[in-house]
């Protein structure tokens, strides 16, 4: 039996599923920008509610106001890393699929494949739409130059 076709096939695999790795590398690095997003959208509110206990009812106000802005990015920011890590697995099954397929001699490609890339491509739209659905929470409610509350 000669091993060459296998190893060429194994080899041509290798290089088809390098292209959804360099894909789930950018997808890693979205998330990672989520998650420093939502870490200071964390602290940020929760510098707020210590406050909420010392200060005087007009500023109570203000701050509660900046609570609520901040929990609805916090929930835009959650809904693109979920759809994003949705993504990224997803990508991760179309490699496995691709390995599967050609070491149990099934054709995928057209099937499975196809239908698992659409769909972390799907996931990963949702997760950009929501992060900038987040971009633009945050954005509306900056306050360059404003006086801070105390």
């Amino acid at each position: 039996m000669n091993p060459e076709p296998h190893l060429s096939l194994i080899a041509k695999t290798i290089q088809l599923s390098v292209a959804p790795v360099f894909l789930l590398t950018g997808i890693g690095t979205v998330l990672a920008v989520l998650t420093g997003r939502l870490n200071r959208i964390v602290d940020r509110a929760r510098i707020l509610e210590e406050r909420l206990t010392s200060v005087p009812k007009n500023i109570e106000a203000e701050i509660r106001s900046e609570l609520s802005v901040l929990s609805r990015r916090a929930k835009f920011v959650n809904h693109a890393l979920t759809l994003g890590t949705v993504g990224g697995l997803l990508i991760c099954w179309v490699i496995a699929s691709m390995f599967a397929g050609v070491f149990l001699s099934i054709d995928l490609a057209a099937d499975v494949v196809a239908f698992l890339f659409v769909a972390a491509m799907l996931a990963f739209i949702g997760a950009l739409l929501a992060f900038l659905g987040e971009i633009f929470i945050a954005v509306k409610n900056l306050r360059i130059g404003m006086k801070q509350t105390p």
